[in-house]
């Protein structure tokens, strides 16, 4: 069976929905950022009763402030399975209920009318949803977060986002370590935010450069790689440079790969 996979925003506020059965559009969302609002509008749109599973990278604002704009979170029909880094409850209570200042929303996360259920399967081994099997991996990112694995039958996809990958590691996890995850899945799909020389001098911002994203996927004979999270100071043709430059070592070290820059609307088959 194939799969499909689209990207909704992908410039520091990713938002990637893997369409694994037809009767259930958006079966997975991983992360659940502004991407989310055209989601939830297209749901509704089709007139489709919303049954997800949300996992959660991590809880930095980049990556919560859209949660309260998906609209099927105020419908009583409503069912998300949450998952993820182990603070993600907290984090998508945090626009709702923190007090800092005056707050940030006018509704409180108790009002939400959708059933928000916490899983908390991740955190200890491999979560199972139908003939998906989703693996977690520590994410070299200031106050930690998650990266994903999906496995279905012959098909896997990772889903690497907001990972800084450098020798001079801080959490103990080096470039080699994420190979072995990382190794022949058919997409690998990693943050890629920086220019080599722009991760230098910010080192321990926890983001990757499209060098060190490529030498990951090379490494673990990865089919094809797409680069995201792109810094939103980033302009099309830079973008596209950088798949050109990552295409070209490719080249030069004889590698079968494709190699994609995320999109926003982007769509993939797996």
């Amino acid at each position: 069976m194939e799969n499909e996979g689209k990207v909704l925003g992908n410039k520091g506020i990713p938002s990637c929905p893997w369409k694994g059965h037809d009767d259930l559009w958006g079966k997975y969302h991983l992360s659940r950022e502004t991407g989310l609002r055209p989601l939830g509008e297209k749901l509704f749109a089709e007139e489709k009763k919303v049954d997800v599973y949300l996992l959660m990278t991590h809880i930095h604002w980049d990556h919560l402030l859209g949660f309260p704009f998906f609209a099927p979170i105020y419908e009583p029909t409503t069912k998300i399975f949450v998952d993820g880094f182990p603070t993600c409850m907290k984090g998508l209570r945090a626009p709702f209920d923190n007090k800092f200042g005056d707050g940030f929303f006018p509704i409180k996360f108790n009002d939400l009318r959708a059933e928000i259920q916490y899983l908390d399967r991740l955190n200890r081994g491999p979560l199972e949803i139908e003939d998906v099997v989703i693996d977690s991996i520590p994410l070299q990112h200031p106050q930690g977060g998650y990266g994903f694995r999906f496995r279905e039958g012959k098909k896997t996809l990772v889903f690497i986002t907001d990972n800084e990958l450098t020798e001079e590691a801080w959490s103990s996890w080096h470039p080699a370590d994420y190979v072995p995850f990382c190794k022949d899945a058919d997409i690998l799909i990693h943050d890629a935010q920086y220019t080599p020389e722009e991760r230098k001098k910010r080192s321990g911002w926890g983001h990757s450069d499209y060098a060190a994203a490529l030498e990951l996927a090379l490494d673990a004979h990865v089919k094809r790689l797409i680069l995201f999270h792109h810094d939103p100071t980033r302009k099309d043709p830079e973008v596209v440079s950088f798949q050109a430059k990552c295409e070209k070592l490719a080249r030069e070290r004889n590698a079968d790969i494709a190699i994609d820059a995320a999109r926003e609307a982007s769509e993939f088959t797996l």
